[in-house]
């Protein structure tokens, strides 16, 4: 098997598969411009090659991916100008949606944390094999921004309201859950993992045209049924419907709070700490477009949370991005000064602009231009 390029993303390519493996395990291989660019050439090229039947979407190290750079983002604007920022999310938004309608089976084998970026580069593979080592979280709030990467669509078609509670709290999953939650498609115990892609490989050796349930009775052999745990707020879905359905954060935080005076479950004090600790603008940015993005296809999606991410790092209306970078990422105090403070005084005129495709005479804005003429076939897959 040729080994390419072989720095902080290793492409593999053997008799009919190709691999994409990040490979930056020092930063927790999270997402720089440079890997973003590269991953984004290669899959096009890939999705257009006859010989390439099936491509493999896996990391070194006991981590997947923790997201996006961000540090190189805030770095980009103290060193330049905001849209030295946008240009990165222009080139991660491409990538993501260029993965989600992906034309080939693209196999995205989660062992480890996936965050963010992360989520955004693979959870709606046409395979999404997790591990007793996978953890999901969709924690941007609590940096200052918002769940984007196309988390606005594939957040918003989990079961109820779910979506609103992953978003809004940050809260994490494990492999059993995701898997029950259907944003895994297969448990396989990490042992087999190597074995899982020799067969794989032996498949596509074999067959011309490898269809997806052919993949999928390959990838049955080494799967695992699991089993939930009972404390796992899987089970507690009614609850969270009854909570998260609320019109409004400040409604949603209310209503935990009434929960939190009924019941003793550590879920519901940990929702409560995190909506209270997260970045207030960004809190409603996300329930409005998770709420907008259930009627919306991935593109929609996609190119509105551009929009809202654009505004973000502008300073439309507040430094709550660079202020979290800092108190999160750089000086790491933990200890972030929103602007406003408090949800109430977030108003919904502020999210309307964080929306609003205006920039007024600030010709530094691009819009983003996604991929042409590409089928909507994402839909099926989650």
């Amino acid at each position: 098997m040729a080994l390419i390029d072989a720095d902080q993303v290793i492409f593999e390519e053997g008799l009919g598969v190709r691999k994409m493996i990040l490979n930056r395990q020092k930063k927790l291989n999270t997402l720089n411009y440079e890997m973003l660019r590269r991953m984004y050439a290669k899959s096009r090229a890939y999705e257009n090659d006859p010989t390439v039947k099936l491509v493999i979407l896996k990391a070194n190290g006991k981590v997947f991916c923790c997201g996006g750079d961000l540090t190189s983002a805030y770095t980009f604007e103290q060193a330049g100008h905001w849209s030295f920022g946008a240009s990165y999310y222009r080139k991660e938004f491409c990538l993501d949606y260029l993965l989600a309608t992906y034309k080939k089976p693209l196999v995205a084998i989660l062992d480890g944390i996936v965050m963010g970026g992360g989520a955004g580069i693979s959870i709606q593979s046409t395979f999404r094999i997790v591990t007793e080592n996978t953890i999901f979280a969709m924690p941007e709030v609590l940096i200052g921004l918002f769940p984007d990467v196309g988390a606005s669509y594939f957040l918003s078609r989990l079961p109820g309201f779910f979506g609103e509670y992953m978003g809004l709290t940050g809260a994490r999953l494990n492999g059993a859950e995701m898997l029950a939650f259907g944003l895994g498609t297969h448990f396989v115990p990490s042992k087999n993992l190597k074995s899982l892609e020799n067969a794989l490989e032996k498949m596509a050796a074999i067959l011309e045209s490898p269809s997806v349930d052919a993949i999928s009775m390959v990838i049955n052999k080494f799967a695992q049924e699991v089993k939930v745990k009972q404390d796992s707020t899987y089970f507690r879905l009614d609850m969270i419907n009854q909570c998260f359905s609320g019109e409004s954060c400040e409604e949603i935080l209310s209503l935990l709070e009434r929960l939190a005076t009924q019941v003793q479950e550590k879920w519901v004090h940990d929702a409560i700490t995190s909506m209270k600790s997260a970045n207030p603008l960004g809190l409603k940015i996300f329930l409005k477009t998770i709420r907008e993005g259930r009627s919306k296809t991935i593109e929609q999606c996609i190119e509105t949370e551009y929009i809202a991410i654009s505004h973000v790092l502008r300073r439309t209306i507040n430094n709550n991005f660079y202020e979290g970078s800092r108190a999160m990422l750089i000086d790491k105090d933990k200890k972030p000064r929103w602007e406003p403070s408090k949800l109430e005084e977030v108003s919904e005129e502020m999210v309307t602009r964080c929306l609003s495709r205006s920039f007024g005479e600030d010709d530094d804005w691009l819009p983003l231009q996604l991929p042409l003429n590409r089928t909507n076939i994402v839909a099926s897959k989650l």
